[in-house]
């Protein structure tokens, strides 16, 4: 079979909606969504203008009488379900900078944190010491911004980039339920893939630190973060893919300001799980989907979970003269 660009277009796109943007840090939440890179990371597609639409799901707990600050209270037996809904508009300019194709993207989030807790403050919103409280609110999240340089060299591909969170403004301190993080951070980071479309396998990983700023409502300071992602992915057939997936974090520094009244309430966790992908045509229009479901464990200072992306991605406009190159050094392969 053949690898045109709708394939690449495939792996490509899905790494741009999360290239990312959302535990430890205040509220045990970073605002790098863990788990948003995976099959195809490194890849960047030829010029042109894409879009990604990602639903994330997550459910976890932090029981057992511990502790989280999150929203400027202090809260206990905490468990949250929560959606965010993440559309995400990629550009690849024709633009070279070291050889390597200039890229911008950005995200608008919305979400539906559905929080439980026992409050251990009181809080004008939901009364006095000790109360267990629901809270469940839909709101924007944060926008961010990112750009990246990408460049390829045979089976591998490779990026280095910088990516922006600009608080939405929907953020309320005194309320759990937040998808606004009211977090200033920048996000530097590196992604690789190495694929062999003569065996059909993409071997991808990325790997960034988060930079945070002050949460002004709360004087909260979350202590910056390390974030490692990986996949491998076996193409069954040029349309079908089945895969590993998994990443670590771990809070790098301590949380400071007025509002960490826990200290310095450092985080960790890992994740493994498991990536199903399809592609189709509508049209001429190539379609790719992919199902990624993540299992936390070892986690310290944050909740423990399951986390899950359902992913579609659609070229909006290619460049054609792009377009007929890459055609050119596409490779015949047998899966």
């Amino acid at each position: 079979m053949r690898f045109r660009v709708s394939a690449l277009v495939t792996a490509a796109a899905l790494l741009c909606a999360n290239d990312s943007p959302v535990m430890a840090a205040e509220g045990g939440v970073g605002v790098f969504l863990l788990g948003s890179h995976a099959t195809g990371a490194g890849i960047t597609p030829p010029p042109g203008v894409f879009f990604q639409n990602d639903v994330y799901f997550y459910d976890g707990k932090l029981s057992g009488g511990r502790t989280l600050p999150t929203g400027g209270l202090l809260v206990a037996n905490v468990s949250a379900q929560s959606w965010i809904e993440l559309p995400t508009t990629l550009w690849v300019t024709p633009a070279k900078i070291l050889g390597g194709d200039l890229a911008f993207s950005l995200t608008v989030p919305v979400g539906q944190p559905r929080v439980n807790a026992d409050l251990l403050v009181n809080s004008q919103r939901f009364g006095p010491l000790g109360v267990s409280v629901t809270d469940s609110q839909a709101n924007l999240s944060d926008f961010f911004l990112q750009s990246f340089v990408g460049w390829h060299s045979g089976n591998f591909h490779w990026q280095l980039g910088v990516g922006g969170v600009i608080p939405s403004g929907t953020y309320v301190a005194g309320q759990l339920s937040n998808a606004s993080l009211n977090r200033p951070a920048l996000d530097v980071f590196g992604t690789v893939t190495w694929l062999d479309p003569t065996i059909g396998w993409d071997l991808s990983a990325a790997m960034g630190v988060t930079f945070n700023q002050t949460n002004t409502a709360t004087d909260y300071k979350s202590g910056d973060e390390f974030h490692l992602e990986w996949a491998a992915t076996k193409y069954i057939t040029k349309e079908f893919t089945l895969g590993l997936v998994g990443y670590y974090y771990q809070q790098l520094t301590a949380d400071s300001g007025t509002g960490a009244r826990l200290g310095a309430f450092e985080g960790r966790v890992v994740a493994l799980g498991g990536s199903i992908g399809y592609t189709f045509e509508i049209g001429k229009l190539p379609v790719s989907t992919r199902l990624k479901v993540y299992r936390e464990f070892e986690a310290v200072n944050r909740m423990e979970g399951t986390a899950g992306y359902f992913t579609v991605s659609v070229p909006l406009a290619l460049d054609t003269n792009a377009v007929a190159i890459t055609q050119g050094r596409s490779i015949k392969a047998k899966f």
